[in-house]
């Protein structure tokens, strides 16, 4: 296992890291700890959950894999092994905190629930889970829907000091060592620098944004700043919600799926459903695969690795046998000609969806 500075942190960390998300609908906590146990034989020291979590997010499952990783860390007696970060929701929540979004009590409150679920005193890495303010993330990829001008600009400011306030107690107070984003933007990072500059609050030193081959929005402009500026990326989603495996082709939902899950409980799957630039996406970047004898997944995952503004990927999976395929991909080596076979595929669909 290979590692990489977290920010300027002086943190080092797997440059895989292994997301949650999943235990407590998907996976039970006995698989939840398996998968744990198993990154850690492989030399991953670094985990990602939320608040929020499990997912699809529900009333009944929220919080319910900070609980799984407490219970995890007073078997295995291995919190100091492990850089853990989590996040605060953001609004439309309505079980979180009446979905008011995030502001400097939210974070208060947040923190002392997550530490008490997560059976610990301190999170290495505290994430703003998504911005208050509009911002298009989640799939909305194009600023055009958004109205930025409308947006009371002094409002969200205000909002932010309130929120970077209350960071910088919790960090004093010694419950959280570092400050990260999550779904946010340039601007996001240099504002929030900013008051840190200004205030003597904590910086940025993170920020975990979704990025795979279908959605490479953030390369190569968000990805200066994080390299200008010292900031930690962190991709999500690196396998387009399992779109990348080719389980999803000709409109397949197979049982016990993300997708069939979320088919259950309300999908926010419509971006790439019935699309069918993105499956036209998946099909070129799938005959990539066959072509050079390469496993889809362990393709896409190590392109994003490949990737010089890339701090560490985060992998998730529902089955051990994918968990281990994943963490393997890290390992193998892509050559120049699948490089450019890959780029003649993204220059036909820059963003499918």
């Amino acid at each position: 296992m290979k590692y990489s500075k977290l920010g300027r942190t002086g943190l080092e960390v797997s440059r895989v890291c292994l997301g949650t998300m999943t235990w407590g609908e998907q996976n039970s906590e006995a698989e939840g700890h398996e998968q744990m146990n198993y990154a850690v034989e492989q030399g991953i020291n670094f985990f990602d959950t939320a608040e929020m979590y499990a997912v699809p997010p529900q009333e009944s499952t929220y919080g319910k894999t900070e609980e799984i990783i407490g219970t995890w860390f007073q078997k295995s007696k291995k919190r100091e092994d492990i850089i853990l970060a989590t996040k605060v929701a953001g609004g439309g929540l309505p079980w979180v905190r009446d979905a008011e979004g995030i502001t400097g009590d939210a974070v208060r409150h947040a923190i002392d629930a997550s530490l008490k679920r997560l059976q610990t005193d301190y999170v290495d890495l505290y994430q703003l889970h998504w911005p208050n303010r509009p911002f298009p993330h989640f799939g909305s990829n194009h600023a055009g829907m958004i109205d930025f001008t409308s947006n009371d600009s002094a409002r969200i400011e205000d909002n932010l000091m309130d929120i970077h306030t209350a960071i910088n107690e919790i960090v004093k107070a010694g419950k959280v060592r570092h400050f990260g984003l999550s779904d946010d933007s340039a601007w996001g990072i240099m504002k929030y620098n900013e008051l840190a500059k200004d205030n003597g609050f904590p910086r940025v030193q993170s920020i975990q944004n979704e990025y795979s081959l279908l959605n490479r929005s953030d390369d190569p402009y968000l990805a200066e700043v994080c390299v200008r500026e010292d900031v930690a990326y962190l991709p999500w989603s690196p396998l387009a919600i399992g779109l990348l495996s080719g389980k999803y082709a000709g409109g397949k939902v197979p049982e016990g799926t993300r997708w069939a899950v979320e088919d259950m409980i309300g999908s926010r799957m419509d971006r790439f459903r019935d699309n069918p630039q993105t499956h036209a996406a998946v099909d070129g970047y799938l005959s990539v695969a066959q072509k050079h004898d390469l496993d889809p997944c362990q393709m896409a995952l190590k392109f994003i690795d490949k990737q010089n503004f890339v701090t560490s990927t985060i992998i998730g999976a529902t089955k051990m046998e994918q968990l281990k395929s994943n963490i393997d991909a890290f390992d193998i080596e892509l050559s120049n000609e699948v490089m450019i076979d890959i780029d003649a595929v993204y220059k036909q669909f820059p963003i499918p969806f």
